[in-house]
């Protein structure tokens, strides 16, 4: 067992140009392992201009296939190259169905699976409904080489029961790549802090470390503009900030946990102890009636 694990956040902007953005991507995974790197979050959907933006069929032509995705295939490579442990985010075809997926790649380059995002957004500049199903993996946590990781996507990080079934299949580190800015016909709207709030409260009411990516820049899709704040971060699992990027700077974060004082400390405080799932049933319902 890995006593210590250290893990990184990377943030850039993406171009429209898929081959381009995956050299970016890892030149910036390359960039956090040499700096004692080896579970690396990186942002969602960052092999292309965050074409949500609009409603085009056109761009369904974009999703492939797993086997066939060509990041998938760079960071398999590059993982074992590397000894890292990336989950990338990924437009996945099947069949006749469309996910916005994640699949997690250890440290040996090999895929341990995919997690297909849970919770679907639908608004302007968001229109992931239009384009993706809704996931049908269920909460996913795999045993890597460097620990127990939960992943779930963007979106997903507003939902706490997400965070906390995460934490009940057994993860030690939660990582959620995002692709999150300005809303469209709202200008002087910023849900930054709100968005970083929420994801240290996972933190710290599950009592272990969140890492989330975020993409940067600028970017004008069918002639609409979005921009996209950056400040990915790594939060304690008391959810204090650790390391936080800026809204613009290309950045890769870095910080070291202790695997057993992590362990420690949650079972110490008895979150998981004293949970009365016998009262939650609620939880089931979407109106709140039992």
């Amino acid at each position: 067992m890995t006593l210590r694990v250290t893990v990184a956040a990377v943030q850039f902007s993406c171009s429209n140009d898929t081959p381009v953005n995956i050299l970016t991507a890892s030149r910036m995974v390359r960039d956090a392992a040499s700096k004692g790197a080896q579970i690396i979050c990186v942002p969602e959907l960052f092999e292309s201009h965050y074409f949500c933006q609009e409603q085009n069929p056109a761009h369904f032509a974009r999703a492939k296939e797993v086997e066939d995705n060509p990041a998938v295939k760079a960071f398999q490579a590059l993982c074992k190259e590397l000894s890292v442990v990336v989950p990338v985010s990924i437009f996945e075809r099947a069949g006749q169905a469309f996910y916005n997926t994640v699949v997690m790649i250890d440290a040996d380059g090999s895929i341990l699976g995919n997690y297909r995002k849970s919770h679907i957004p639908d608004g302007p500049g968001y229109s992931e409904k239009y384009y993706f199903r809704l996931g049908d993996s269920g909460f996913k946590v795999w045993n890597t080489a460097y620990g127990n990781i939960g992943v779930c996507i963007c979106w997903d990080q507003w939902f706490p029961e997400a965070a906390r079934a995460m934490a009940l299949k057994g993860a030690e580190l939660l990582l959620y790549p995002t692709a999150i800015g300005s809303e469209p016909g709202h200008p002087d709207f910023d849900s930054m802090e709100h968005w970083r709030i929420v994801m240290r409260g996972h933190a710290g009411a599950n009592m272990m470390p969140v890492i989330a990516a975020n993409r940067t820049g600028t970017e004008i899709v069918a002639g609409k503009r979005q921009t996209y704040y950056g400040s990915s971060f790594i939060a304690g699992p008391d959810g204090a900030l650790v390391a936080d990027g800026s809204r613009s700077d290309e950045t890769v974060l870095i910080h070291s946990f202790d695997r057993i004082k992590l362990a420690e400390n949650r079972a110490a405080w008895g979150l998981f102890r004293d949970r009365r799932p016998d009262l939650y049933g609620v939880l089931l319902t979407a109106d709140g009636s039992t």
